[in-house]
């Protein structure tokens, strides 16, 4: 009786959080049922399961597995449970005009509801994203973001075999994670669950766009804008439109976009996108260092603002102003060469200057922020010259995309056990440290000497990991903030 109990505690949450209306109760039900190869349905049903949805869906996914229903994998299990938060969803037509017509009232409203339907269906990960261990460090330029990823489950290797096993052929469809053939793709081993996704299109310069959240958001309301058409990331004078175009429809978001060259680039370079949210990240709260002027746009207040990474902040109301200026200045900085502080701009043919841009909207002014970047290698660095060095690698090792560069920290999931052995360490316990850990805790453990004790060491050390990444933002910056990296800063404005 458990399954019939479950499945109709997810109909009556599901009336609960409006994802369906009274009417529509027998219908969905009868869908979860032809799911689960159930043919009938008891009279009188038990409402004693106080779960949520995700637990709910736990539920009934166990009960499929153990009848046989889908195997015990993680790939076939979110493709069930993508079915059945589907049965709730409306078309993408009705969803769409839902948003449109709360946008003409206000576009937080429209935002409001898509997010909330986002993560009533399911579609986004509430229940594994709250794993993730997150907290903040205070720092001279504020306080940072830390997250310890667990929400993205590692690959079961019996999923692995599966797919040799099946021996899956390649396809194009969809081409990639982002492109819109994913709304209400059912999946397959090796392609996630998209049967209960929704986007809705936006249009900015005169192209389609389209609008999602995350599956797993790092951040309050961290959605994509992705191209309707699948093509390479691109950052030009047309990138710099859309986001201000975007910022101007949305501005209660701000929207960026990661660099369009490896190294310094996001994980995904094969489909142009962007990355928008409601949330002011410590970057968007930094200072002026010192303020300059641009001759040919004397309306624009420019500056170069207190940041671990080298940024120069444009702020004005003239929207095609701040486009055109944020354009001139990434021409200036993609052929821009300064050997003393290592900023080549070119081997051969291969170019290494590029820019990750962020737009918002603040006090009746459009922001453009050009974080400045370069993806050159070396015999030293063969990870990148501005990329994380080794003495960090221990804590983070992958690419400082568009969401570390605005002072959010993603880093990986060893480090939630990993951290607890260095907690031993610090303490005079027995523990397991790594080696690539051990240099690390030697300084720490000598640094704080006796202040460290069972109430003190886990916030010394969340704070040590804090500043491992404040070093990791610093080895990103192209214009070091020592006196001679300011100086060749200077040296790259006077040329704007």
């Amino acid at each position: 009786m458990e399954i019939y109990s479950a499945i109709q505690a997810l109909v009556t949450q599901a009336l609960s959080v409006q994802l369906i209306n009274i009417e529509d109760e027998i219908y969905t039900r009868n869908q979860i049922l032809s799911l689960l190869a159930l043919n009938d349905f008891p009279e009188e049903v038990k409402l004693d399961i106080d779960l949520d949805i995700p637990g709910l869906l736990d539920v009934i996914v166990n009960f499929a597995v153990k009848k046989g229903i889908v195997d015990d994998l993680q790939a076939e299990k979110e493709i069930l449970s993508a079915k059945i938060m589907n049965v709730f969803l409306p078309r993408p037509s009705d969803v769409n005009k839902e948003f449109y017509e709360k946008y003409s009232k206000d576009p937080a409203e429209a935002t409001n509801y898509f997010y909330k339907l986002s993560r009533n269906s399911n579609y986004i990960q509430t229940k594994s994203i709250a794993k993730n261990i997150n907290y903040v460090t205070e720092t001279p330029f504020g306080e940072l973001d830390i997250t310890i990823n667990l929400s993205k489950p590692e690959k079961d290797p019996r999923q692995i075999a599966r797919e040799r096993e099946l021996k899956i052929p390649s396809t194009k469809y969809p081409k990639c994670l982002l492109c819109i053939e994913n709304e209400g793709y059912a999946g397959r081993i090796n392609h996630p669950a998209r049967s209960n996704h929704r986007i809705i299109p936006i249009e900015l310069s005169e192209e389609p766009w389209f609008f999602q959240y995350s599956p797993y958001v790092y951040y309050n309301e961290h959605s994509i804008i992705l191209s309707g058409e699948h093509r390479d990331m691109k950052i030009d004078r047309g990138t710099f439109q859309r986001l201000l175009e975007f910022v101007e429809k949305f501005p209660h978001y701000f929207i960026g976009s990661n660099a369009d060259l490896p190294i310094v680039g996001g994980s995904i370079l094969s489909h142009d996108h962007y990355q928008a949210g409601n949330y002011e990240f410590a970057m968007a709260k930094a200072v002026d260092d010192y303020t300059f002027s641009l001759s040919n746009y004397p309306s624009i207040q420019a500056s170069v603002i207190k940041w671990p990474m080298s940024v120069i902040r444009l702020r004005g109301k003239d929207k095609e102003e701040l486009v055109d200026a944020s354009n001139v200045i990434l021409e200036k900085w993609i052929n821009y060469n300064d050997p003393e502080v290592n900023i080549i701009a070119y081997t051969n043919e291969t170019r290494h200057n590029t820019i990750t841009p962020i737009a918002r909207k603040r006090n009746g002014q459009y922001e453009v922020d050009l974080v400045l970047r370069n993806n050159r290698t070396s015999e030293e660095y063969p990870l990148g010259i501005f990329h994380p060095h080794q003495d960090v690698h221990h804590i983070k090792k992958e690419n400082i995309g568009l969401i570390e560069v605005m002072g959010l920290a993603v880093l990986p999931a060893r480090l939630a056990t990993e951290l607890v052995e260095i907690e031993k360490f610090l303490l005079g316990m027995p523990h397991q440290v790594k080696d690539y850990h051990m240099q690390w805790a030697k300084e720490i453990k000598e640094q704080y000497g006796a202040s460290i004790t069972s109430d003190t060491v886990k916030d010394i050390l969340k704070k040590e990991v804090g500043f491992k990444f404040l070093k990791c933002l610093e080895d990103a910056g192209v214009f070091k903030r020592d006196e001679v990296g300011q100086k060749a800063f200077k040296r790259f404005i006077e040329q704007l």
